[in-house]
């Protein structure tokens, strides 16, 4: 496994080091052609998946400003049929939202058997904007871990499959790629000025994340860190990690209730 999950036992730095690419890793032609692979694995067995129908799948996309989370969705979950996907991004809460507890919101979309749903932020947001903005007091959020981990685990037991992948992007990539969201017109549109305000409260957010990841990293729902300088790796490392977890559902498409065969007669 390329991927290692997060351990709650050990220390997680989340320095701009680890963003970069691993050395093991295909490189060039060869990285770009075991990314076509995967995917079309991914196309089969999400194929697979969604006729067998015993599980969901729910994938977690975190990071900050700039990670790459729409470059994921792009491309990775682009393999997969549309019809057996949902994409959700969770912006600030309405109104509505926040007469509910927090987690109301999610729980509304999490995928039903057959189905996979990515999510582009999540309910993560709770213990991490929450918090390095002081939107509810620490005796409020810092309760939300626990809660977090039972609600997921009440998932899994029902039979959602839970990714969950934090892109780690370095400080200088991070900027690299804001700055082309200025310089680019075609990139215009993406621009946000409160990034930078986000990017100013860059330690504040390592330790959110750094705590997020190691309290909420469960033999049920693991979580990922993916070096993200490198769009083709951080891609590749996804698929890979998905199509892992897929193979090892042991997917089936159904039997036919009946001899298909008869049928063959009347479509001559």
């Amino acid at each position: 496994m390329l991927l290692d999950p997060v351990s709650a036992h050990e220390p997680l730095e989340l320095r701009d080091k680890d963003a970069a690419a691993p050395k093991a890793l295909p490189k060039g032609d060869e990285l770009k052609d075991e990314i076509a692979k995967l995917e079309q694995k991914l196309a089969d067995l999400q194929s697979a998946f969604y006729a067998d129908c015993r599980h969901s799948l729910l994938i977690i996309l975190q990071g900050r400003d700039a990670s790459g989370k729409d470059g994921v969705i792009r491309t990775v979950v682009g393999a997969f049929n549309p019809a057996g996907v949902r994409v959700n991004s969770f912006k600030a809460p309405t109104a509505i939202e926040l007469a509910h507890d927090y987690l109301w919101r999610i729980h509304q979309v999490v995928p039903e058997n057959g189905m996979a749903a990515i999510f582009n932020r999540s309910h993560y947001e709770d213990v991490l904007v929450v918090r390095v903005h002081n939107l509810v007091p620490k005796a409020v959020w810092s309760k939300r871990y626990k809660q977090i981990n039972d609600f997921e685990q009440m998932l899994t037991e029902n039979g959602t499959v839970i990714l969950k992948f934090f892109l780690h992007v370095s400080r200088d990539e991070q900027r690299t790629r804001l700055r082309e969201r200025v310089e680019d017109e075609t990139k215009n549109w993406k621009f946000n000025a409160k990034d930078l305000d986000e990017r100013n409260r860059w330690d504040e957010y390592t330790d959110a994340y750094r705590d997020a990841l190691r309290k909420c990293s469960t033999k049920w729902a693991p979580w990922y860190v993916v070096p993200a300088d490198s769009n083709k790796v951080r891609n590749y490392l996804i698929a890979k990690r998905i199509v892992e977890t897929l193979e090892g559902l042991d997917l089936k498409y159904p039997e036919p209730k009946t001899d298909l065969k008869q049928y063959l007669k009347t479509l001559k």
